[in-house]
C-alpha cells in the first residue's frame, strides 16, 4: 500500500521510434488499399489525398480528405471551394505511444465516415468557410492536380 506523500512512479513513456512509426504507417496502407477502390488507393499514393463525391455521387460537390488536416468541400463543376468542416480521429490504442493516427488510417477514417455517414460527420463537424485552416490556393492546386491525375489516367 502506498502511503499518501509517496510519490506514485511515473510511466515509462515510449520515445519516439521513426521504425515504429514506418510500420504502422505501412500498415495503414495496407488497411486502406483493401478497403478502397485502386483508383482511390492510387490517388492517395500520388497526390497525398482522396477525393470523395459527396451527396451519394449525384450531389454536385465532393471532398478532399487530407491527412491530419480539415476534409474540404468543393463544387465538382466548378471547383469552388465551399467550406472546411474540422474533424479528428484518435488513436487510443495504446497509452504513451500518441494520440495521432497514422496518415492514411486518418484518411481512412475519414473516407469511412464519408461514405458510411455523410450526414452525421457534418453535422458533428466543426464547419468554417475556406480558408480557415488551409490556404486556398493551395487547395486549389490540389484540385488542379486531382484533374491532371484524373486525365492522365483516362488516357489509354
Amino acid at each position: 500500500m502506498r502511503l499518501p506523500w509517496q510519490r506514485r512512479r511515473a510511466e515509462v513513456i515510449p520515445r519516439y521510434d521513426a521504425g515504429r512509426e514506418r510500420l504502422a504507417e505501412s500498415r495503414a496502407r495496407e488497411l486502406m488499399r483493401s478497403v478502397v477502390s485502386p483508383s482511390e488507393y492510387q490517388m492517395y499514393e500520388d497526390l497525398g489525398f482522396i477525393s470523395v463525391e459527396g451527396g451519394q455521387g449525384g450531389g454536385g460537390y465532393a471532398y478532399l480528405l487530407y491527412p491530419h488536416r480539415p476534409i474540404v468541400a468543393y463544387a465538382t463543376e466548378s471547383g469552388e471551394l465551399l467550406n472546411e468542416y474540422c474533424v479528428a480521429f484518435r488513436d487510443e490504442s495504446g497509452p504513451g505511444l500518441g494520440s495521432s493516427l497514422p496518415d492514411a488510417d486518418d484518411v481512412l477514417a475519414k473516407w469511412m465516415s464519408v461514405r458510411g455517414g455523410e450526414r452525421n460527420l457534418i453535422s458533428r463537424a466543426n464547419m468554417h468557410i475556406p480558408g480557415r485552416q488551409l490556404d486556398p490556393q493551395q487547395v486549389r492546386r490540389d484540385l488542379d492536380s486531382l484533374r491532371s491525375w484524373r486525365s492522365g489516367r483516362a488516357r489509354p
